[in-house]
């Protein structure tokens, strides 16, 4: 009796009795076990954030009165839209030297054609030929530098500057309003446009996890406004210093942004995974059953064979999961409709 009182319990798989239909079996995905080099996996949190390389604040270059504003913050603009008319009296003096530079160039030319005439006639010398032409060029060559000043802040007759979007994308900050007076020494930007077909994921990395991160590392982004929706990237830059504020290092994570779904500042739970040198068996995820405070996995042999096997998790990233006892390489488990069959084999 001592003994066998001193015996722990011999573990044993609970085989099935259960034989696994044809529409089962047909409608039920298997993976198989492998030995597979360790991940690991750290989680921080953050925001989205446009892409300062596609973002352009827009300045109005003349100070007047606004208009009219043609655009709402959020909305999506091409480039060459317009997004604000503004009076001012600085444009009055563009029009005033675009008025002069057409007049001079008139006089210039008329100036050259009678040069060219007496000179024909032997009236003058070539020389006054010469400084004729010469006043024409310069001439030309003003009229030329006001009409491009002209389309570069695109003024328009009536003392009016067009404010109009450099890029396509859309309105993220708009910092004017109609009637607004803008004074001509104003530095700050009225509007930013952003392109954010692709955006950053900004996470902040505790000073304890920094030496573990590296760029080129796979990256996971979800937010709350989509908890269901993995956004995968790799991180692609360090910033090399600790944010006062945060007391973190930043690191950006590059996403493609399909349908416009992440927006700027949205907050953001981004997992950063990595590789160890170790091996151990990986499963997905999906195979396992969580029953009485433990995991276990269904492992087929045949569908007569079907048998119930409790796993310990060393740790779980993403879709897989890794056994630190269990499984043997090789072995064939279920992935799907093996919550139906552990219910028919244990209940």
């Amino acid at each position: 009796m001592l003994w066998s009182c001193s015996q722990a319990p011999e573990q044993k798989e609970m085989k099935s009795t259960f034989v696994m239909s044809d529409k089962m079996l047909k409608t039920t995905h298997f993976a198989t076990a492998k030995n597979e080099t360790l991940l690991n996996e750290l989680q921080f949190f953050g925001k989205i954030a446009a892409d300062n390389n596609k973002m352009i604040e827009v300045f109005p270059v003349v100070g007047g009165n606004v208009m009219k504003v043609y655009v709402e913050l959020g909305d999506y603009v091409t480039k060459n839209q317009l997004l604000a008319t503004i009076r001012s009296t600085e444009v009055a003096g563009y029009e005033k030297d675009l008025d002069d530079a057409k007049n001079d160039l008139i006089v210039a030319r008329n100036n050259l054609k009678v040069a060219q005439e007496m000179y024909d006639g032997k009236l003058n010398t070539e020389r006054d030929v010469i400084e004729a032409k010469s006043t024409y060029e310069k001439a030309q060559s003003q009229l030329n530098r006001v009409e491009e000043t002209y389309r570069i802040y695109n003024i328009r007759k009536g003392a009016i500057y067009e404010v109009r979007a450099p890029i396509n994308g859309f309105v993220i900050e708009k910092k004017v309003n109609e009637n607004m007076l803008l004074r001509s020494d104003k530095t700050d930007n009225i509007f930013d446009i952003a392109e954010i077909d692709d955006v950053w994921a900004l996470a902040n990395v505790n000073e304890s996890d920094i030496a573990q991160v590296q760029i080129g590392q796979n990256a996971a982004v979800t937010t709350i406004s989509y908890p269901d929706r993995i956004f995968s990237g790799k991180v692609d830059k360090l910033f090399n210093f600790i944010d006062p504020e945060t007391k973190a290092m930043k690191v950006r994570i590059k996403l493609q942004n399909q349908d416009f779904l992440l927006k700027p500042e949205m907050r953001a739970t981004i997992k950063i995974s990595f590789q160890e040198n170790e091996k151990m068996i990986a499963v997905p995820s999906s195979s396992l059953v969580f029953d009485k405070s433990k995991n276990f996995v269904m492992v087929f042999h045949n569908r007569n064979e079907i048998i119930t096997r409790q796993v310990e998790v060393f740790r779980q990233v993403g879709e897989k999961v890794f056994i630190s006892s269990g499984l043997a390489p090789g072995e064939k488990i279920l992935t799907t409709n093996q919550l139906l069959i552990y219910d028919a084999l244990n209940d």
